[in-house]
């Protein structure tokens, strides 16, 4: 389960880039509840979505240039430098080099095998979100991939995961822990692009989960809002009922009412 007693290869930051900040303060404020801060005049419009002033994503608008609008997930390193020393050792690539962030951490932006993005985040005083699993917050990350060896691989050897291999109604599901930890520690999965007809024709990539109090009352509010449903309302069993969603700007998300929030 994701918590913020943050370890080395866990996910610790959540931001969103997107082409109309103000749109997306006002979709995911009425969606989530969430409030929007600024990070102040010298952090080129990034601010913080919170909750009871609790910071549970970050945000900022971006140009063409810089990618569609996405949610971009990322991973707590000990030493940004050394990971992205690692990443490049295992065929991945620097997307942005390591930067000291305003004195609060060191980030970096860093693709795996694959080609797909995710950042790493070096703690400073900022430690990462504030909040986690809670309803409103990052509950889950999960990678789609076109090979699932190839990636667990890949992040083995730069963070040291340790996957596992759930069963499920009608297959198999890999599951991430940080190294050395228990299996109530994980915190996502990766699953074969192959395998997912929603996700097949997008293309590999990081998918945050929210976790929510009514999947069903959350789906029906982004579609009024004006966000797209890619999957609807599904129940998943032992896991919870989960939807995926695009907000209206193009970003990928994904709500779930996780089981152990049914109790």
């Amino acid at each position: 389960m994701l918590t913020t007693r943050f370890v080395n290869g866990s996910p610790n930051w959540l931001d969103v880039g997107t082409s109309d900040i103000d749109g997306a303060i006002s979709f995911y404020g009425a969606l989530f509840g969430w409030q929007f801060r600024s990070a102040g005049p010298d952090a080129g419009g990034y601010g913080f979505f919170q909750i009871d002033g609790k910071t549970v994503a970050g945000g900022m608008q971006t140009t063409p240039e810089q990618g569609p609008p996405s949610w971009n997930v990322y991973f707590q390193s000990a030493d940004a430098e050394s990971t992205a020393k690692a990443v490049e050792q295992a065929k991945g690539a620097v997307l942005m080099p390591p930067m000291d962030v305003m004195g609060e951490g060191h980030m970096a932006v860093l693709a795996d095998k694959a080609g797909v993005p995710f950042g790493i985040w070096q703690p400073g005083r900022t430690k990462g979100l504030g909040l986690a699993t809670d309803p409103g917050s990052l509950c889950w990350v999960e990678l789609y991939t076109p090979d699932i060896a190839s990636a667990a691989a890949f992040y083995n050897a730069v963070f040291g995961w340790e996957t596992s291999a759930v069963p499920f109604p009608g297959g198999v599901y890999t599951c991430i822990n940080p190294a050395g930890t228990e299996a109530e520690d994980m915190f996502g999965g990766m699953v074969p692009l192959a395998d997912d007809p929603v996700e097949s024709a997008s293309g590999a990539y990081w998918l945050p989960y929210i976790e929510v109090a009514e999947t069903d009352a959350v789906v029906a509010k982004a579609q009024e809002l004006g966000g797209t449903v890619r999957m609807p309302a599904t129940d998943m069993e032992g896991v919870g009922r989960a939807a995926k969603l695009t907000d209206p700007y193009g970003a990928r998300f994904a709500v779930i009412k996780s089981a152990q929030q049914q109790s």
